[in-house]
């Protein structure tokens, strides 16, 4: 078990080692546990996180605002179109006035080419821990809560089971491509054969590719990409896991026009009952949440038994108030 986390941020998945990692699961184990038994454990109290949110939220505002209540601690939910963040307010100031009044700062901000920079900027200049809810490049707490929720599902010991991730079409809107970039990273340090599947069109950033490729040659595992426009079928046979989500053309084209007339062009990449079934009979389907049903994923999968879903949109409350104990409290 790894001790030393008090004060540190997390915005990129290598931001704690494997080891890490490992201590952040046994924590939110520990604290599932504890909540399920409804035993006290005020690891928090009297210590505020500021939630800063340039893009909407459900599970995300949800899981913090519920997860440090539960902590004995406080969330204040900051939408920055209510703050002066239009008018003047920088990244320095934040990091600076709100690392004074908080004993952490959790930011949500995914504008292409934005997100990650003005994180790395406040935590440049905050005194306390700036916790990342989802930027352009990660979404680390998504990737814990789903890691959390393949060992209930399959076990401590994951090596040589094939995840399966997947581009998957939606018609909504661009969605940012932190979700498989979180995945691609975190994933091959933890035993899993990564197999990556997209259009051509919907490349992950290449120095992103550079560190899956490199985490997987340390720890030994695969790392496969099928860059394909029918590509979907392929990699979903005899899987254990499929994770399947749509994500943007940003890579491709920074232009949202552009991108959604490629994005049109594979309404196929749903994942129905058909292209489940190529997966082992007991894979498990996974995703972030909100889908887009019966264009990105059907009703038959998101609600089969195979869905695993919902257990990943409670393990994002848990592993959160693991690191948030770890960090803010020093537990």
């Amino acid at each position: 078990m790894q001790t030393h986390f008090y004060g540190r941020d997390l915005i990129g998945d290598l931001d704690f080692s494997k080891e890490e990692v490992e201590t952040v699961l046994d924590v939110a184990f520990d604290l599932k546990r504890k909540r399920a038994l409804g035993q006290p454990h005020a690891y928090l109290r009297d210590k505020v996180l500021a939630m800063l949110f340039f893009f909407s939220s459900t599970r995300t505002r949800g899981s913090f605002e519920a997860g440090m209540a539960q902590l004995g601690g406080h969330a204040a939910f900051i939408e920055s179109k209510t703050t002066q963040i239009a008018h003047g307010d920088t990244p320095k100031e934040i990091g600076e006035i709100f690392g004074r009044y908080f004993d952490g700062i959790a930011i949500r901000h995914v504008d292409w080419g934005v997100g990650n920079k003005y994180l790395n900027e406040v935590a440049k200049y905050s005194r306390v821990p700036v916790l990342n809810m989802q930027c352009d490049i990660y979404h680390p707490f998504q990737i814990l809560a789903d890691l959390m929720t393949i060992v209930e599902k399959k076990g401590r010991d994951l090596r040589r089971k094939k995840m399966v991730v997947s581009w998957a079409y939606a018609a909504s809107y661009q969605k940012p491509m932190s979700v498989p970039q979180s995945l691609v990273v975190q994933m091959p340090r933890f035993g899993l054969d990564v197999v990556l599947v997209h259009p051509p069109e919907f490349r992950l950033m290449p120095e992103i590719m550079d560190m899956a490729q490199e985490q997987a040659r340390k720890y030994g595992t695969g790392f496969e990409v099928i860059s394909d426009p029918d590509g979907m079928e392929k990699a979903f046979k005899d899987a254990d896991i499929i994770y399947a989500k749509s994500w943007g053309a940003m890579v491709h084209t920074p232009d949202a026009e552009e991108g959604a007339k490629i994005i049109k062009k594979y309404a196929h990449w749903i994942t129905d009952e058909r292209k489940m079934a190529l997966a082992k009979p007991d894979a498990i389907y996974m995703h972030p949440l909100p889908a887009d049903r019966n264009i990105e994923v059907t009703d038959g999968v998101i609600d089969s038994a195979q869905s695993v879903v919902y257990d990943e949109a409670e393990n994002r409350m848990h592993v959160q108030k693991a690191v948030m104990a770890l960090t803010m409290g020093g537990i």
